[in-house]
């Protein structure tokens, strides 16, 4: 099972973000467990300055940008 994280403070790219990875997980029927990370001193843990950010397996993968489903799905499957 893939360990999926959204970190950002909420805003609207972060809950973009979050909601494609939803999609992403749907389309590809992939098993995953998605955290959404709103805190700021949690985010400072992953030393990340630019929301919002998707980690899949504790890497980040994109940052400082919405990610797109088909992008994010290409992350589920590789």
């Amino acid at each position: 099972m893939k360990q999926i994280k959204v970190l950002g403070p909420g805003c609207a790219k972060c809950k973009t973000t979050y909601n494609n990875v939803l999609q992403a997980i749907k389309e590809t029927g992939v098993e995953a467990e998605v955290t959404k990370i709103e805190d700021i001193e949690e985010m400072m843990k992953y030393d990340v300055l630019t929301t919002p950010v998707l980690m899949i397996d504790e890497v980040v993968k994109v940052k400082g940008r919405v990610a797109d489903i088909s992008e994010i799905k290409e992350f589920l499957t590789a």
